[in-house]
């Protein structure tokens, strides 16, 4: 005889624990709707990998982002969340309950579900990068640029939000020099007009980032000219990678509507293409990108999905 694959049932299953999750999270257990968080491995999304968290509301002094992570966490957890540290592997939104197929704990059924699993920046895929990251080394100028007063910086990248992040950058730099791997910007013309006419920026076509420069913080970047093969140090104190995100959508991918660049398409605020599924934070937010934003969307969507289960039959699942 087999066995029956072990599930469970929640009125609301949330997926992923960064600011937009955990404040549905905490929404929706106030709300009294016993929610259940997928938390994802490992769990706490890109404010894992940020140092000093300045711009978040509530913090003077700034705050760690696992710290931050944390708080969020034992404040949902508080008000009865529960968390699966689990990645979910699968979907099946086809029918309610809605199941949620996890890598160690089964299957669960939820009559709800709120996807919050955010963003992931596309990084140059640099050793030194990577070992630099928080260290000088950023893919937010918005997040981050206020830490770079009166430094050289460089931003990676040729599109739009690579313009908007050298722009915004001149605010706090000596400099800024845009590096791109073409020898023409994407970006569109009104942007590239910006960016060639402000005193405060050069551009570096044709070329690539070999190296990031330093030991305990950023103190330069190796250049390579592609055409001519020729390398020079340039001497920053800060990398900006501006060449775009990529969202966590996967396993969405045939189950909900997503734009041409993967994000989750909303309706009416949070609402997806499958009515009780409901997204918050950067998973369908490409212009943002904070994480008070994905906060506020997240208890947006905690609050569509308590009133959305209020106006369907009261037969929570499993129960």
């Amino acid at each position: 005889m087999g066995t029956a694959t072990p599930h469970r049932s929640s009125r609301v299953a949330i997926i992923g624990s960064g600011p937009a999750g955990l404040t549905a999270a905490l929404y929706a257990a106030r709300a009294e709707l016993k929610p259940l968080v997928v938390a994802g491995v490992p769990a706490g999304g890109q404010l894992l990998i940020t140092t000093d968290v300045e711009n978040f509301p509530g913090f003077p002094d700034g705050v760690q982002g696992p710290e931050l992570v944390d708080l969020l966490r034992r404040q949902a957890g508080r008000f009865g969340a529960e968390f699966l540290d689990d990645n979910v592997t699968g979907v099946d939104f086809a029918k309610r309950p809605f199941e949620l197929s996890t890598g160690t704990h089964g299957t669960i059924r939820a009559d709800a579900v709120i996807i919050a699993t955010g963003a992931n920046a596309r990084w140059l895929g640099l050793p030194s990068e990577d070992r630099l990251k928080g260290h000088g080394v950023s893919a937010c100028a918005t997040c981050d640029g206020f830490f770079f007063k009166g430094l050289p910086l460089v931003v990676v990248g040729g599109g739009d939000t690579a313009m908007e992040e050298a722009l915004f950058l001149t605010n706090f730099a000596t400099h800024v020099t845009i590096v791109h791997r073409r020898d023409a910007l994407r970006a569109s013309p009104i942007m590239q007009r910006r960016v060639r006419s402000h005193p405060k920026i050069s551009l570096e076509l044709d070329s690539v980032v070999t190296d990031v420069l330093g030991g305990e913080k950023v103190e330069g970047v190796r250049l390579k000219h592609l055409p001519s093969g020729r390398t020079t140090d340039l001497k920053v104190g800060g990398l900006f990678v501006a060449i775009g995100h990529d969202p966590a959508t996967e396993v969405f991918r045939g189950h909900l509507a997503m734009n041409k660049d993967g994000y989750l398409e909303v309706r009416e605020h949070t609402r997806t293409s499958v009515e009780g599924v409901f997204a918050a934070g950067d998973v369908q937010d490409h212009r943002y990108r904070q994480a008070v934003t994905a906060a506020g969307s997240g208890c947006m969507a905690a609050i569509d999905a308590e009133r959305w289960l209020a106006e369907q039959e009261p037969a929570p699942a499993g129960h």
